[in-house]
């Protein structure tokens, strides 16, 4: 990877913005959210160039080996040899061109040179005047060949890794593999759970359209506290948000304190709890009568759960730090009705909000975050009161960091066995869309409802 060969100038334009983070999140291997975050912090532009900014950031690192197979088309050199800030400007304006229809397609170019003629000289704004004027002229460049085999079409027209594509379509077919990957690149919606604390889902709804009556809002389909909303700005700002009548959520996260089913007065252990959204979920579910304890391994994450525990008014929730792997030390003396693991993954069911998380991540990281994954749950295990139970889920879709590790411990865990009864307290649109909740799990993929990617299992004592 080229490093950086001059300070960057201020950006001033969304365009400018994208570049700038782009070439950021390359040299310092950055998280895209948090780089993305601090540059739109630091620069004041208008909420039409800040979802622009964002649509370039996040949509090209979604396409990003497409645009570089393009763009090899046009250059002379790989794309990695060019400096990173000129490739990344290269980048954006193959986005624009190949992705964004309502951009006209010579403001792309011409706001391309722009910025390379202020950011560089006069040979590299002829350079990229070039390039992209050449991609205008010979549109039938950059179609993607139909008669690809299929790993190497699907990686190619939905920008994944071919790994992960030809893994994905051995665990679910092509047709299914390509779709996840179809699914990947959308954007993903705005969700939020109502706090049953404190409004109904319709009252809720009800809120929203009367603050921000120019949003768009519904109820999920997929869990019964869940509203779908879109246009609606800033979520911290809107009041429901601030006066803790909801909280954000992703659907498919949503069934996990269902799938928990905690009753009123139990004890229960959430011992991967940050940043509280799946812990609070648990408390409103109790009706905020009991106990819960939520551990994390950050310190620093400690203070999202309390913050969003009183956003929300919830009183029954004990934060702790410590590693879930010793969690069996760390409580030895207590046993809990109910424990949620939800372990760290690979994150392979969220790239859609994390786009450049398929670019990170490798086979060999599956192998070594599921044996995290196994001694969280064994050391869980142990804290079960009598007749207590267990809810495992990952935001990943691969069968080793999910169903493989649930049957390992059934078969090393004897005293232990699946839930068929989860089938009973998922909504009815879940149901009949997993037959396998009746063996105690299941796998959300990203196409099936538009939600995160997620696996959910029970797991009960013998009786």
């Amino acid at each position: 990877m080229s490093k950086r060969r001059k300070t960057l100038p201020v950006p001033r334009n969304a365009r400018e913005l994208a570049v700038r983070v782009l070439t950021d999140i390359e040299e310092k291997q950055a998280y895209s959210n948090l780089e993305l975050k601090h540059a739109l912090d630091q620069t004041r532009l208008s909420r039409r160039d800040t979802a622009l900014a964002t649509e370039l950031v996040y949509g090209t690192l979604s396409r990003l080996n497409t645009l570089d197979w393009m763009l090899g088309k046009f250059v002379t050199q790989p794309p990695v040899k060019l400096e990173g800030w000129v490739r990344n400007l290269l980048r954006i304006s193959f986005y624009q061109l190949s992705y964004l229809d309502r951009i006209p397609e010579r403001a792309a170019v011409h706001e391309a040179v722009e910025i390379a003629k202020a950011w560089g000289h006069k040979g590299i704004a002829g350079m990229v005047n070039g390039v992209l004027r050449n991609r205008l002229r010979q549109p039938e460049k950059v179609e993607i060949p139909t008669d690809l085999p299929p790993v190497k079409r699907i990686a190619l027209a939905h920008s994944h890794p071919e790994w992960m594509v030809e893994e994905w379509m051995k665990l679910y077919g092509e047709a299914e593999a390509e779709s996840m990957c179809a699914a990947n690149n959308l954007p993903p919606v705005v969700s939020l759970r109502a706090n049953t604390l404190r409004v109904t889902r319709d009252e809720l709804i009800a809120q929203i359209e009367k603050q921000k009556t120019d949003a768009e809002v519904e109820p999920s389909r997929v869990a019964p506290e869940g509203v779908i909303v879109s246009d609606i700005g800033n979520i911290a700002e809107l009041p429901a948000y601030a006066s803790g009548s909801c909280t954000v959520q992703d659907e498919s996260s949503m069934l996990v304190g269902r799938a928990l089913a905690p009753k009123s007065g139990m004890k229960v252990l959430d011992v991967c709890a940050a940043p509280g959204g799946k812990t609070t979920h648990i408390a409103e579910l109790m009706g905020n009568k009991g106990e819960i304890t939520a551990l994390d391994l950050h310190p620093h994450k400690i203070s999202l759960i309390e913050a969003n525990a009183f956003r929300l008014g919830i009183s029954i929730i004990e934060s702790r730090q410590g590693d879930a792997r010793n969690a069996d030390k760390l409580f030895s003396k207590q046993k809990f009705d109910r424990i949620l693991v939800d372990a760290p993954c690979t994150g392979l069911g969220v790239i859609r909000r994390k786009p450049d998380i398929k670019w990170h991540k490798w086979q060999e990281d599956i192998s070594a975050i599921s044996e995290i994954q196994y001694k969280i749950l064994c050391a869980a295990a142990e804290l079960a009161a009598p007749g207590g139970k267990i809810v495992y889920s990952t935001c990943t879709v691969q069968p080793e960091e999910n169903e493989q590790l649930v049957r390992r411990f059934i078969a090393e865990h004897p005293a232990w066995e699946l839930d068929g009864t989860l089938a009973q307290d998922m909504p009815e649109t879940i149901r009949e869309k997993y037959g396998t909740l009746t063996e105690g799990y299941m796998q959300i993929l990203p196409h099936h409802f538009g939600t995160d990617g997620f696996f959910i299992s029970r797991l009960k004592m013998k009786k």
